[in-house]
């Protein structure tokens, strides 16, 4: 595609894609920084981009200044994860027959799905609060696992129905006329062809999982050792200041479960999100 480009063309394509991932990564990089700094020296004035005493002090006292930092990082990554399972449990099934199936109202409750999506957990908090006494689920991991289910499967049905209309409806008619059904199509014949599409949508809704825990968290779970790394973050704030230095080091770690997982699918989440991007 580049050869199509004159070298001017091409220049400002990657001065553009650089601008971007300037905004992107910079963030991060000034968390890594701040995380590096000593406190009182952190509001210096003027700014000092480079300082000659930066330490990886703040790594080490995070654990002792929230001792229970650990746990909180693996229920992020507990929650996350079950929230994930069960939410493509439901997608699954739920998108192919969106993708493939005529019935009813059909249109209509994707158009519900999407109007889902628009509100925030915020505007939900009393009825889920009240549900979930209900349910007898407060103070559990199921206090935050369920609203996130609940939040995430209309997203996972509207990516991964778009990924399942692309795989051609003739591999499933030619497992038909084999005896096979519909089921056993889905099964060995459409969700392995749609195994990109599949990691894709999984990540998105463990990062949507990881990200909405702090909301759900205060609000529906009073038992410390059952908090999710948002709401643990909170223990760096003191009566009387808040060692900075040391949350954005525990914020950058909580981040590596993510970054992890990124790694290790890279060319699966490539293949999934290009798909269909060029046509034969």
């Amino acid at each position: 595609m580049m050869d199509r480009y004159t070298k001017l063309q091409t220049a400002g394509i990657y001065a553009a894609i650089a601008v971007f991932l300037i905004f992107i990564l910079l963030p991060f990089f000034e968390m890594f920084m701040a995380s590096l700094r000593p406190l009182e020296h952190l509001f210096r004035s003027p700014y000092q981009f480079w300082s000659d005493d930066f330490s990886f002090q703040a790594y080490s006292d995070m654990w002792v200044t929230v001792p229970l930092l650990g746990r909180y990082i693996l229920n992020s990554v507990y929650i996350a994860s079950m929230v994930t399972l069960l939410t493509m449990i439901f997608v699954v099934p739920a998108a192919y027959a969106y993708a493939r199936l005529d019935f009813p109202f059909k249109n209509a409750t994707l158009g519900i799905f999407l109007g889902v999506n628009m509100f925030t957990g915020a505007v939900l908090l009393i009825p889920l609060y009240r549900v979930l006494r209900t349910m007898g689920l407060l103070n559990t991991y199921w206090a935050m696992i369920v609203p996130g289910v609940a939040f995430l499967i209309p997203t996972g049905i509207w990516l991964l129905r778009s990924y399942l209309e692309k795989i051609p409806r003739e591999l499933e008619e030619a497992a038909y006329v084999d005896g096979a059904s519909r089921m056993y199509t889905l099964r060995r014949v459409v969700l392995p062809l749609a195994t990109p599409g599949l990691i894709v949508v999984g990540v998105a809704v463990f990062i949507g999982a990881y990200a909405q825990q702090f909301l759900f968290a205060i609000t529906f779970n009073q038992k410390r050792e059952l908090q999710p790394l948002p709401a643990g973050l909170f223990e760096f704030i003191g009566y009387q200041d808040v060692t900075w230095n040391q949350m954005m080091a525990a914020a950058l770690t909580g981040i590596l479960p993510v970054m992890l997982i990124f790694l290790f699918l890279q060319k699966y989440l490539v293949a999934g999100l290009t798909a269909g991007a060029v046509k034969e």
